[in-house]
């Protein structure tokens, strides 16, 4: 097996938001990884790693959570997960 860095995604919990554009949020003190998922698109969840506890508490708490995460997330670094398959 190759050493290839493959993304290990943490098991993020999501909350649903008010907000036109962002349909869920979740945090992950652990790994301090914030994963976002949006209103439209195919229900992909995205990970933002090295968000501070702060930080996530100023997205959730603003009052548009889409406007800040148009100022404040959106220019981080992510990484796209696949939509969850609901196992039944």
């Amino acid at each position: 097996m190759e050493a290839t860095q493959e993304y290990v995604a943490p098991d993020i919990a999501l909350t649903p938001v008010k907000s036109n554009q962002v349909k869920a949020v979740g945090y992950d003190d652990a790994t301090q990884t914030l994963a976002v998922t949006f209103t439209r698109g195919a229900g992909a969840i995205y990970h933002y790693p090295d968000v501070t506890r702060a930080q996530y508490e100023a997205f959730i708490g603003a009052e548009s959570i889409g406007t800040h995460f148009g100022k404040f997330i959106k220019p981080l670094a992510f990484k796209k997960l696949p939509p969850p398959t609901d196992a039944a």
